[in-house]
């Protein structure tokens, strides 16, 4: 039986942050680079209306998808984790992004146990219902919303996240540190288990 429910976004978390900065410089005719990214929303970042963003979306989402690097060291975590915990992808992408997020984690060949297409932020329901353990982040409002709730957040090291931090919500850098992390509480889990 696996021993936890990890529960990971992926954009910025699964994915490299700034995968979508040269398209949106050049769209948006701008010159941003990735330490000029201090805010999750992209539209601030370029100063235009949101409606704006999402007709840039519209039109590149999925190339943007196809094209995005995987972040290093993360398919070897995933798998490695795969044999011992449960794995659950909860994205804020929209449902018409399946095929091509699958063909990219086919591409990778990474392994799940499910993968869920939420078309918004708020990631808490899902987390309740999959009963996390451990969500893996890189959004700020997200690990907020998250650790409000009661659950563990490894909230993924960005330009764009930066800010204080609760108690259950741990920054980490990269994700042999993530691995780590989730192996230690695993076997803390197991010791207590042995001790009751």
């Amino acid at each position: 039986m696996k021993r936890m429910n990890l529960c990971i976004d992926i954009d910025g978390t699964m994915t490299e942050p700034y995968y979508w900065l040269e398209r949106a410089n050049a769209y948006f005719e701008a010159r941003l680079k990735p330490e000029d990214i201090k805010v999750y929303e992209i539209h601030k970042l370029f100063n235009v209306e949101e409606s704006a963003y999402k007709e840039f979306y519209k039109q590149f989402g999925k190339a943007l998808h196809r094209e995005s690097e995987i972040r290093f060291g993360a398919r070897e975590a995933i798998n490695r984790l795969y044999y011992y915990h449960q794995i659950h992808f909860v994205s804020a992408r929209e449902e018409r992004m399946r095929e091509i997020t699958m063909e990219w984690f086919k591409k990778h060949e990474i392994q799940m146990d499910s993968i869920t297409f939420l078309g918004c932020p708020y990631k808490v329901c899902k987390a309740e219902e999959l009963e996390c353990d451990i969500f893996i982040e890189d959004s700020y409002d997200n690990a907020l919303q998250l650790s409000e709730a009661g659950f563990d957040v490894l909230l993924m090291d960005c330009t764009y996240n930066k800010g204080a931090l609760p108690p259950n919500i741990i920054r980490v850098k990269s994700w042999h540190q993530i691995v780590k992390i989730i192996e230690n509480q695993a076997h803390q889990r197991f010791a207590d288990y042995k001790m009751a």
